[in-house]
């Protein structure tokens, strides 16, 4: 049945979520580096015309002769819509370094994300002119869509990109003969939306998948929801030299950082999970200097997914 949109109406400041601090200043760092970025390159991910009249700047100053801190207060309504076919360009935008910088099928993955609108969010401001997207929320199922050119680029994109043997035959099993039980969660959005949205979109989408398996018209559409596991596949940032005697300038490091704050959750309840390298640019700012950015892949049972919305709705409560 359709979804009525769901609003959140909040003064929200640009605060990067993690479980420690010092990961939480480190990601605050790198997130106001893309918004800068953002706000100069990319038309579509702050939607500068939509955003001028929205956006109150506060406390901009720098603390060093090198890195500046961004404190932005957003006064919006925010609102929760289901996919369409309209979102195409706004998503596909989203979506863009999903994998890496590959060249692949991107308009059949957004073509997929779009055509399954009871199990999917997007989010945008309530009565923008340009209707864009600021996120993009869905699961897909792995032996639904097998057959089409994105997800076999993306299955061998992942195998390509698995380096550790005692995880690349788990993997191929998660893709192969038990791709049915699978779904691939797509998460992105725009680094500074707030951070209290995402367990509202977590839930959201849980919820309809819970939902899909009871309302959806056939045995087959609805079986295709019956998941036993998620795989995410998302970036973080990895010490360098993790290995080496921890010199006094990084003894405090944290060993990753996580970009997403919901992904260290699912990272600690992953079943397995392996690192890759991008060629993505990196955020140059010191105090990533002793950091990498990599790609991630995490494979979570289905059956952890209520813990994990636990503990997403705790640290939001927390911070």
């Amino acid at each position: 049945m359709p979804r009525k949109p769901t609003r959140h109406r909040r003064l929200l400041p640009v605060q990067p979520l993690t479980f420690s601090p010092f990961a939480r200043s480190v990601a605050r760092l790198a997130s106001a580096y893309l918004v800068k970025h953002q706000m100069r390159d990319s038309e579509h991910q702050l939607r500068g015309n939509e955003l001028n009249g929205k956006v109150e700047k506060i406390d901009r100053q720098s603390e060093s002769s090198e890195d500046e801190e961004f404190n932005g207060v957003v006064q919006a309504d925010f609102v929760f819509f289901d996919p369409k076919p309209n979102d195409f360009h706004s998503v596909k935008a989203l979506l863009q370094s999903y994998l890496d910088n590959k060249e692949w099928d991107l308009s059949g993955f957004v073509d997929l994300i779009l055509g399954q609108p009871t199990v999917g969010t997007v989010v945008k401001l309530e009565n923008a002119e340009d209707d864009g997207v600021f996120s993009v929320i869905s699961a897909l199922n792995m032996g639904r869509y097998k057959d089409h050119k994105c997800i076999t680029e993306l299955k061998e994109f992942l195998l390509n990109r698995c380096q550790e043997k005692e995880k690349i035959g788990n993997l191929r099993s998660l893709l192969g003969d038990k791709a049915q039980d699978v779904g691939l969660l797509v998460s992105q959005r725009v680094v500074n939306l707030p951070p209290e949205l995402l367990p509202h979109l977590y839930d959201a989408l849980f919820d309809e998948v819970s939902w899909a398996i009871e309302d959806e018209p056939t045995e087959e559409l609805r079986n295709s929801f019956r998941f036993n596991f998620y795989i995410i596949v998302s970036k973080i940032y990895k010490l360098k030299n993790e290995n080496k005697k921890k010199s006094s300038s990084t003894e405090k490091d944290e060993a990753i950082i996580y970009v997403k704050p919901e992904d260290e959750i699912f990272h600690k309840l992953s079943m397995w999970s392996f690192l890759f390298p991008l060629q993505t640019e990196q955020v140059s700012t010191h105090e990533l200097k002793n950091y990498q950015l990599k790609g991630i892949v995490m494979a979570v049972k289905a059956e952890n997914i209520s813990s994990f919305r636990q503990q997403l709705h705790a640290l939001l409560q927390e911070s």
